[in-house]
Order: structure tokens, then sequence, then C-alpha cells
């Protein structure tokens, strides 16, 4: 796509292959979004950065990057109670964080309507787990439509703002990562631009928006009522649809993206069962479900993570007297990963052996090896790994965050060897240095987890004085989703703003013990974590050093032709296979060879040179120009 930017404001009517990030972009322009907040999340960025090339002077919406989901979601709602339809989006834990507020949304009258886009994760193909925020949309009393690719997820996002403003509402757009970035050619409508009406309208005297114990209940049971009446509205019905093949004895519900992979697992069957496919699953439309249900024999429950819908579609069944019998999971496979054609075929076989003539194909056996993840050839993580390791001893207990530094856990490094949540890593350490007189404890964070989460422990440690080495990984971007800025860059979303350095909030939560150095230069990093772990009380060294795939992407767009790559090379007769470099150190763009040979991949390196200071014969060179 050319000119995304452009493409998302077209006021006719139109067709474009997209993923399904960049449909609900263009469906929130479509919708009258006003204000939109994200926290970075795969697999949601990329709505963020389809909104971002739209041209500033044109963009008919506010966007920010929130410091965390909470703070996003109650910026959004408070946009919302203003009377300008909102949206929240982020990934599948984010939910965890916003939770707090989030469970409070729907007791509220919320005049704008807000809608809250999850990217969920089955397969966890960028999360620690797979959870399925479903369960939050039941405990809350909040309604869910369930998009299958890109052109529902379009659709879905207009119906769930139209629900959400009409009903002063808030719905959840669920998405999963394969929703997010699959492509498919969605049929966009016409959209005519319409001036943004500024008028608060915000009224406490007509709404209470306070749900203590005496307005709890009455807020309670609005939310019940609205959610009840939901699951009969027209509107909120026509997110369905019956693939009718006359088949009355076997059916299948399912809704979202694994209807599309029963559409692929049932192309080569012997016969094709019934499908309901449901866009609407909470509340759950219960007189088409019994429809459904009381027209088949057997009714298969296809759906990813958990029984969600097979709990309640039995207890439906249950309480209407069917006597149709409803599979749901088989296994405890069925609970864990994405439902690809491959896993929904092999599904299908083992509810209804018949279906197919030949078994289900055999998983094609792995023909290359595996390939560990990986810090980036120049990281300043490495470096800082590579420097504080030589300060522990091997019984010393270390203690990782989310980020990039997560990777630290891996060999060569092994540091960061417990994983909650983001920002619990000073907080985690803390217990671990309880009553521990012989193991050190130290903890790792970056800067954009610090300002997220990460503050709420440090002043924890400062308070009840534990005693913890914390090293802020600082390399000046939110790295791992794809180098947004945070509170410390000085830049936010629409341009320059307020910079908040890490030491300056560190002292503000009362850290007296704070030190500074390069990521780069090994030896002080490794003198300074010495020096602070012979150190009483919470004490904080701060690594930092610009993340090098940002840092060179950037210089190639300022350079252009001009950029001239850089890289360092092996001096084969300095060399005495001592392999520091790729045993301790671990750039991969280090390669080894036959007889212990050495050598640098170019397509890897980028010669930024923080390789030179760990081989002991200082074998590692610039390249100048020539064959090694």
């Amino acid at each position: 796509m050319k000119d995304l930017g452009s493409t998302l404001l077209r006021e006719e009517a139109f067709e474009e292959i997209v993923i399904g990030n960049t449909a609900v972009a263009r469906a929130m322009v479509e919708a009258g979004v006003r204000s939109a907040t994200s926290y970075p999340g795969s697999p949601t960025p990329e709505i963020a950065e389809a909104l971002a090339a739209i041209p500033a002077d044109r963009r008919p919406l506010r966007f920010e990057f929130s410091t965390n989901e909470k703070v996003a979601t109650e910026v959004a709602f408070g946009s919302a109670l203003n009377g300008h339809l909102s949206v929240v989006f982020f990934k599948s834990v984010g939910l965890n964080v916003a939770a707090d507020s989030f469970v409070q949304l729907s007791l509220m009258d919320i005049p704008g309507g807000l809608v809250v886009v999850l990217g969920d994760d089955p397969g966890a193909n960028s999360s620690q787990n797979e959870q399925d925020n479903r369960h939050y949309a039941l405990m809350s009393y909040v309604p869910v439509l369930e998009p299958a690719g890109a052109q529902e997820a379009y659709e879905y996002f207009k119906l769930a703002a139209r629900i959400a403003r009409e009903r002063h509402t808030v719905v959840i757009l669920r998405l999963t990562t394969h929703v997010c970035h699959a492509k498919e050619k969605v049929r966009f409508a016409a959209w005519k631009p319409e001036p943004l009406d500024p008028t608060p309208r915000f009224d406490p005297e007509l709404q209470n928006y306070i749900p203590i114990a005496a307005s709890v209940f009455p807020l309670k049971r609005r939310a019940l009522e609205r959610l009840a009446s939901l699951a009969s509205d027209p509107l909120a019905l026509s997110a369905k649809r019956v693939d009718d093949a006359g088949n009355r004895k076997r059916g299948v519900i399912v809704a979202g993206n694994a209807y599309l992979s029963l559409l692929d697992a049932l192309a080569e069957a012997r016969e094709r069962p019934d499908v309901l496919k449901l866009g609407l699953v909470h509340p759950l439309p219960a007189a088409a479900l019994r429809e459904f249900l009381a027209a088949h024999e057997e009714v298969k429950i296809l759906e990813e993570l958990d029984p969600v819908l097979e709990t309640q579609i039995k207890a439906l069944a249950y309480d209407a007297g069917l006597r149709t019998r409803i599979i749901g999971k088989l296994g405890v496979e069925e609970l864990m990963g994405e439902h690809v054609p491959g896993a929904v075929r092999r599904i299908m076989a083992a509810t209804w052996p018949d279906l197919y003539d030949a078994p289900p194909p055999q998983a094609l056996p792995a023909v290359a090896a595996p390939r560990p993840a990986q810090l980036c050839p120049g990281c300043g993580h490495r470096s800082a790994f590579y420097a504080v390791k030589k300060a522990l001893k091997d019984d010393d207990i270390t203690v990782a965050d989310i980020g990039c530094h997560t990777l630290g856990h891996l060999p060569p490094y092994r540091m960061g060897r417990v994983l909650l949540s983001m920002g619990h890593s000073t907080a985690t350490a803390s217990g671990l240095a309880l009553f521990n007189t012989t193991r050190r404890v130290a903890c790792f964070i970056g800067d954009s987890t610090f300002f997220h989460a990460g503050l709420p422990g440090i002043a924890n440690a400062v308070y009840n004085r534990h005693d913890v080495l914390l090293v802020v990984m600082e390399n000046g971007t939110t790295a791992m989703t794809g180098h947004q800025d945070h509170p410390g860059t000085g830049r936010n979303w629409n341009g320059e703003t307020t910079k908040l350095p890490v030491r300056a909030a560190l002292e503000g939560l009362g850290v007296t013990n704070i030190r500074e150095v390069d990521a780069y230069q090994q030896a002080k990093l490794t003198g300074m974590v010495r020096e602070a772990l012979a150190e009483p009380g919470f004490k904080v060294v701060i690594a930092r050093h610009p993340c090098m795939l940002k840092f060179t992407r950037d210089q190639r767009r300022k350079l252009k032709d001009a950029w001239k790559p850089k890289h360092v090379r092996i001096d084969q007769d300095a060399c005495t296979k001592a392999h520091e470099c790729v045993e301790r150190f671990g750039c991969p763009s280090f390669q080894r060879g036959g007889g212990g040979v050495v050598t640098v991949s170019e397509d890897l390196c980028i010669g930024d040179g923080s390789c030179r200071q760990t081989c002991p014969a200082g074998a590692i060179v610039e390249k100048t120009g020539g064959a090694e």
C-alpha cells in the first residue's frame, strides 16, 4: 500500500488488501472515534502505526500511547464521559494491568461510548501465557464481539462503536493474533468527515459515577439489564451467520478465526456439517443457539483456548430440555494453541472419525535446527549482561522483567531466572532478599517498563529498605514492540514533550544510591555492580545505551545513500580460539566453523565495536575494506 494515510481517509467506497489491525484503524475513522489510547503490545501495535500514517493536520482523532494500560483505559474513559466516542487497545495481558478500572466500566453511563480492543494471543506467540479474556467479560458484564478476519474486524468495530454510543456503555472487540495480522481484501464503505463537537457532556447530577456501597446494587442491576437486553437486540444479533449444508445430524458452533480454519478443514471432509458462526459471544444469542441445537442430533463446540462457549451452551441446552449431544473439548490439547487449519482438522476427525476418508496428515518433521531468540547485534543489553555476569557469584539470584532484556535468561548469560509480569522485578527481588544473608539479589528492568509498572516496586523497596540491586537497562525506546516512545524519551506520539529522566524519577522516589554508565563500558559497569552489591540497602545501576536496531534504522533514513555499513573482522593470525566472543559474549554475528575458526557474518554485524573489548587476544578488529 503506497500511501496508507491517504487510503485510510478515502471518502468513496473502495476495496484494499489489509491486515486486520489496519482494517480496525479505518473503522475507527468511519465510526467517528475522537479519542484513542493504547500501550504498545503485540498483536495490536499496527493499529497505532496505521493511525500514525495519517498526516497530523488531517487526522480526525487524537491518539496517545499512555504510560500503561490502566492509564490508557482511564484516559479513554474520561474522554468518553465527555461525550466523545473513545477507544483503548492493547494486548491480552494488558487487561490485567487495566483490570482495576476496567471491571467498573459496565457500571457507568458513558455518554460517548467506549470500545476496548483486545489482542488475545492463542499460541502465546508474543505473550507469557494464553490468557482468554472472555473470562474478564463474563466477570464484568461487558459485551463481546469476536471477528474471524479483517473484513469482520472492520465491520464488528463499527458495530461495537454503534452499540457503545447508542447504549452509553463499553463493548469489547476481541481480536486474536491471526485476525490482527492476516491479510484480506476488505470492502470499505464511503466516509464523510464530520466536524468535532467539543461540547462537554459529563453531568454527575444526572448519573451517579461513585460506585460505593450505597450505589453498587443499582449500578450493577443496570449493567445486568443492559447486558440482557443486548442478547435480543437485532443490531447485535446481526453478527452471526449460518452455513446450512442440510445436515440435520451434525452441526458446529464456532466463533472468531477458528471459523476460517474450520472452512479449510472441511474442504476435504466426506460430509459438511451445518455451521453456526457467532459474532456476539457475550451475551450469547440464546434463541439462535436453541434453534440450532434443536435442529441437530450432535453439535461440536469449536473454540480456541478455554471452554467458555461450551460451558454456557451446555447450560442453555440443559435449561431448555434439549437432548442434542453437545461435544466440547476432547482433551488437554484442545485447550492449548491456535486453531489453525491442521489443528482443526485433527479436532474434527477426533470428534467424528468417519468425517474423513484418510487419517489426518502427520505433522511435518523438523528439518531445520531450532533458532533460539537472540538479542540484536550491537544490543547494549548484551554488553550489560556480559559485564554484570562478571560481577556476580554463581549462586547469586537474578530476577528478570518484561522487555528485550528478558532474553538474558538464555545462554550464555543465564541472568534473570524468574519472570511474572511487567514491573514485577524489584518487588519479587525484594521478597527473594528477605532472610537471605548468603545469596545476593539483583534484578533488571527496561526504561519503558520502568515507567509502565516499575515505580511502585521501587518505591516499596525504598520505603521498606530492601537489600536489592536494580539494574535499569535504558535503551531510549520501547524496543520489543516496535520502538514506541515512553515518558523518558522526550517525545510522544504527537511530537516533542517533557522528558522524564530515569535518574530524576529514582531520586524523586527517594533512591540515593545511584550509579550511571554506558553499557558499552563493560569494565566500568562490572566495577560498579561489584561496588553496589557490597553496599547495604536498595541501590540502582543505570546501564544506558541506545537501541542499536533503532539507531541504525534512523541513520539509514537520515543519511540515505550516504549510509555506509560498518563491520568488524577476525584477525586470524591473532585469534587464539578462546571463543570468548561466541561462548560468553554471544553476538550472533560470530560464526564458529571447522577447526574452531571464528568468522563474522556481515549480514548480521553492524560494526558497533562493543565486542572488541571482549576478546582476550585483541583479534576482533575494525574491517576497513577488502577480504579478511
